[in-house]
């Protein structure tokens, strides 16, 4: 068979990590850093598609990567309205909704954008996007937030928590459709996913501050204490908003989005930094015994991923609060540029049908 290559960008907000495959294996990786003052230029985040987009080309050029061969361009999924699970073919559609997000900006939105427009130099490539942040699978009554002017959302780590749940079930040969999962992404967010038989039927929406606090997002906040916060006339709008994502979680108690920055003050018997780390695997370990009610306390598995997930100290202060719900399997990192490919791999082979944005 014809060998495959495969382009995947992954836009974040201070990097773009970009790839080439040959079939399942790299022979380029990239994470190129982007400094402050060079964005800063750019009031929007998708003004910074022109400038993010030459830095790839001119990557590719340096490494003298002949892009002519590639058959898929596989973007990062962004705030596009909810979808089911899948992978989807960039339409105009879809760049339109990137463009002027429903759910706002986000880095992500850049990567299909950028996907399309190298594609549409090479003959035969074509441009997808894999599991988007906003995949949704809720079942009606995980909707239901508490009062009809709110409605709970689905927005979490959906490519890394479906491809490690692939991941898992093809480790133990089984299908990932026929199990019931719990998987806990750790990151710089916290999402921790109802896996349903291939459907993730709950989760929290770890974006915009629901579930444990992270790194630097400050979670679910008691609500009262909130509302009298923002009408103390002490904090605007825009400080309000960086204390629930960006300034919160660890930031806010210890100063610093760097997990392993806390793990050593831990290590150093720093009491505060214990404790603090502590609460948040407490916090985690709560909104996994969620998920374990929603799937009626029938789990098969529970699975521990991102890159707080090396942490083995801070993986077994969640465990040994879990661990008697369901066995726990742990896939430290996460590798979002292979799940992207993979998924196109599947897509050219035939093994999977792109679906269509509308």
């Amino acid at each position: 068979m014809k060998e495959i290559r495969i382009i995947a960008i992954n836009p974040g907000s201070t990097s773009t990590k970009i790839a080439v495959y040959k079939d399942s294996e790299p022979i380029f990786l990239k994470n190129i850093k982007h400094t402050s003052e060079e964005l800063e230029p750019f009031p929007k985040i998708t003004d910074q598609f022109q400038f993010r987009k030459n830095i790839i080309l001119s990557q590719f050029r340096d490494a003298d990567i002949n892009i002519e061969k590639v058959r898929a361009v596989m973007g990062r999924g962004g705030l596009l309205k909810p979808i089911q699970s899948g992978v989807y073919a960039v339409n105009d559609a879809m760049i339109k909704d990137l463009q002027h997000s429903p759910l706002g900006e986000h880095a992500s939105n850049l990567g299909g954008l950028i996907a399309y427009d190298i594609a549409r130099e090479i003959p035969d490539a074509r441009a997808y996007i894999a599991d988007p942040i906003v995949v949704d699978e809720f079942e009606d009554i995980a909707r239901i937030a508490g009062h009809p002017l709110f409605q709970r959302r689905s927005i979490f780590h959906a490519l890394n928590q479906k491809a490690v749940a692939r991941e898992y079930a093809k480790a133990y040969q089984k299908k990932y459709e026929n199990l019931n999962l719990i998987v806990v992404h750790l990151g710089g967010g916290i999402t921790v996913g109802a896996h349903k038989k291939g459907r993730v039927i709950d989760v929290n929406q770890g974006l915009d501050g629901e579930g444990p606090f992270t790194p630097e997002r400050s979670g679910t906040l008691p609500v009262g204490e909130l509302i009298r916060l923002c009408f103390s006339g002490n904090y605007t709008q825009k400080e309000v908003l960086a204390m629930n994502k960006g300034c919160g979680g660890l930031v806010a108690y210890l100063g610093t989005n760097d997990a392993y920055e806390v793990e050593k003050m831990v290590e150093a018997g720093d009491p505060k930094a214990k404790l603090i780390y502590d609460a948040m695997a407490y916090q985690v370990a709560k909104t996994i015994g969620e998920m374990y009610t929603v799937l009626k306390c029938e789990v098969d598995a529970i699975i521990i991923t991102g890159g707080i997930a090396y942490d083995k100290k801070f993986v077994n202060s969640m465990q040994e609060r879990v661990y008697k719900m369901a066995p726990v399997h742990v896939y430290p990192g996460e590798d979002e540029m292979q799940a992207l490919v993979m998924n196109g791999l599947m897509v050219i082979r035939g093994e999977l049908e792109a679906k269509e944005y509308i």
